[in-house]
Order: C-alpha cells, then sequence, then structure tokens
C-alpha cells in the first residue's frame, strides 16, 4: 500500500526507508511495518506475505530483532534478515463473500467429500449404518493424523527459544 506507478522500488543495505524498499532489519528503524520477512537470512521471505498482512518491528537486542507478527506472535528473528517495508494491499480479501459455488470454481476450488459419506476402506470416518458418529476417541485425516484442534507441534521445537510470545 502507498506505492503508486513509477515509483522506483530498491532492494539494497544502504537503500532508503521508504515503502516497497527492501534491506535487512537491522537498517529498518523500530515500529515500522513490514511484510515479506525472511525467517534464516538468504532463505527468502516466509512471513507475513498473505492479503493485508503486515508485521512491526518492537525491539533490538545483540544479535536479534523483535517482531509483532499478523497472528499476534511476539519472536526473535536475526537482524541480518531482510524484509520489506510497508503492509500489502488488498486488505479486503477477507470480507469478500463468494455467494456461490460457481464461483468457487472459477477460483479452483474443487467440491470435496465429507469422511462420513465415504466408504470404510477409503476414509477412516466412512461406513456404519445411516448416520453413524466418527467411531473413534478424536477425529482423524483420511491418513489417520488428528485433526480438527489436535495440536500437532514439536513440544520441543528447537525454534522455541525465538518465540517471546505464542499466537492465540
Amino acid at each position: 500500500m502507498g506505492l503508486e506507478i513509477g515509483d522506483y522500488i530498491v532492494s539494497n543495505l544502504k537503500t532508503p526507508v521508504s515503502v516497497g524498499n527492501c534491506l535487512p532489519l537491522k537498517n529498518i528503524p523500530l515500529g515500522t511495518e513490514i511484510h515479506n520477512v525472511e525467517l534464516t537470512p538468504g532463505k527468502g521471505g516466509q512471513l507475513a506475505r498473505s492479503a493485508g498482512t503486515k508485521a512491526q518491528i518492537i525491539a533490538r537486542e545483540k544479535k536479534y530483532t523483535t517482531l509483532r507478527l499478523p497472528s499476534g506472535e511476539i519472536r526473535l528473528i536475526s537482524e541480518n534478515c531482510w524484509a520489506t517495508i510497508g503492509q500489502i494491499g488488498n486488505m479486503d480479501h477477507a470480507n469478500y463473500i463468494i455467494k456461490k459455488a460457481g464461483r468457487s470454481r472459477w477460483l479452483n476450488d474443487r467440491p470435496h467429500v465429507r469422511g462420513s459419506a465415504k466408504n470404510p476402506v477409503d476414509h477412516p470416518h466412512g461406513g456404519g449404518e445411516g448416520r453413524a458418529p466418527i467411531g473413534r476417541s478424536h477425529p482423524v485425516t483420511p491418513w489417520g493424523n488428528p485433526a480438527l484442534g489436535k495440536k500437532t507441534r514439536k513440544t520441543k521445537k528447537y525454534s522455541d527459544l525465538f518465540i517471546l510470545r505464542k499466537r492465540k
């Protein structure tokens, strides 16, 4: 947001801090809104890339920059990671109403069959007489992995050290 036709976008170590320019986190002032943030230096942008999203630089200490991500999570990221200044456009993306099945088909979103409507060989929820319940202690994916709210993140993941506050 904030770019006009004919504006120059520069990616450099000593680029001025203006919308659309890309530079390392250590060269961006505190409080700046950014997007397309790298998690590891040189890997390419991984955070805050969806329509209308932004992350904010909160603090700096030693070799790390503290960011507030769109999910509300606060985490440390290396100061050598690059980010783009500004917020991504199309903020109303989340407010669009599809309205009809045909429009979702235009977007290549095809219909899918519920697991409970399938046969037992095709899905763990399948089979039974009439409208049978799931029949297991918790819902699962077609491959038997936990689904619908079960936390699957490893409890001792290496990046837990860099997360200061979890998302809600």
